[in-house]
């Protein structure tokens, strides 16, 4: 029973939303879609997973590094340097 009722809610409020998303003929809220609008959009979607992969990147590199000085700064105390 507390398997069915997520998907119950799940399930109607899809059935309900696609209506009100079906409105103006079909048109997104930048009017209507044609070849130009979708190529931007891929381009964007592209981009972005770049840019998130070269920031996230760049953090981990950053962690990393002061994970390294942690383990040293433990190292030399425990040897005596």
């Amino acid at each position: 029973m507390r398997l069915l009722a997520p998907i119950f809610v799940l399930a109607t409020s899809l059935v309900l939303a696609a209506p009100a998303l079906a409105g103006d003929n079909g048109e997104g809220l930048v009017g209507e879609t044609d070849d130009r609008i979708v190529t931007f959009a891929s381009l964007g979607v592209v981009v972005f997973f770049a840019a998130f992969v070269i920031v996230a990147s760049a953090i981990m590199g950053r962690l990393d590094k002061r994970k390294d000085e942690r383990k040293a700064v433990e190292l030399r105390k425990r040897v005596g340097w």
